[in-house]
């Protein structure tokens, strides 16, 4: 669970909240199930409509990282590819076929099945280039649903705060209940803002930035496989690797 994303959260928040309140304002003012409904429901089919069902299913799964990234693996995967190296020196290419069917991760084992079958660098680095493109494609589309609901939601949120308008001039005999009218249908433009500012647009670009994060490590995958197949010496392959964790910094 990452700590920092919830603190972010709460922080945005209770600024917020705590502001209103300092200023004389009611909690309860802000409350408003309708202008929920219009801004969550509008932003929500809005999308929907223009998004791709599997694209629609990769954000869904993709958006867990917000607070339960993936792992940084950076350092304990150049261990575990300085050990691909040194195995590879010392039995073969052959004696990592253990190594690939340990492998969890679907993209090294490739890369290990590939090295392990003899196949040239130059087509090795073509195949895992080619899958890494389109999986960081793919995931950085998953991403740009939640910034296409960070644009969506200040206008749902206008449409919503019209509604309470209109309903609001319709009471105008009543000129008791137009100030609490008015406030009323402002909050829609508020839950717009707010959650596209505070958490559609935040989350999309935290995925954006884990999915870079994820392309850089498997960028020093292909990297690795690619050093064993040309036979360097551990100690390079390291030194070569290690500028990946540098760079992501």
């Amino acid at each position: 669970m990452d700590g920092l994303a919830i603190v972010g959260v709460c922080v945005a928040f209770v600024a917020i909240i705590g502001g209103n309140f300092l200023e004389g304002g009611q909690i309860t003012a802000l409350l408003n199930w309708p202008a929920c409904i219009i801004v969550l429901g509008g932003t929500v089919g809005a999308v929907v409509l223009q998004t791709p069902k599997a694209r629609l299913n990769d954000a869904v799964k993709i958006v867990r990282w917000v607070f339960n990234p993936p792992p940084d693996a950076f350092n304990d995967g150049i261990r575990k590819m300085l050990s691909w190296s040194t195995t590879a020196r010392k039995e073969g290419l052959l004696g990592l076929e253990n190594a690939a069917e340990r492998e969890k991760d679907t993209f090294a084992r490739k890369g290990l099945e590939l090295l392990i079958d003899g196949g040239e660098p130059q087509v090795i680095r073509h195949v895992m280039e080619n899958e890494l493109s389109a999986r960081m494609q793919r995931d950085l589309a998953a991403a740009s649903v939640f910034k296409a609901m960070g644009g969506y939601a200040p206008t749902i949120g206008i449409i919503g705060a019209v509604m309470g308008l209109i309903h609001v001039m319709g009471s105008l005999a009543d000129p008791s209940q137009l100030g609490a009218g008015i406030a009323t249908a402002f909050v829609a433009t508020i839950y717009g803002i707010g959650l596209a500012n505070l958490v559609f647009l935040p989350v999309a670009d935290r995925l954006a930035a884990l999915v870079e994060r994820d392309a850089t490590y498997r960028s020093m995958t292909i990297e690795a496989i690619l050093a064993i197949a040309e036979g360097e010496h551990p100690r390079s392959i390291e030194l070569r690797l290690r500028g990946f964790v540098d760079d992501k910094r």
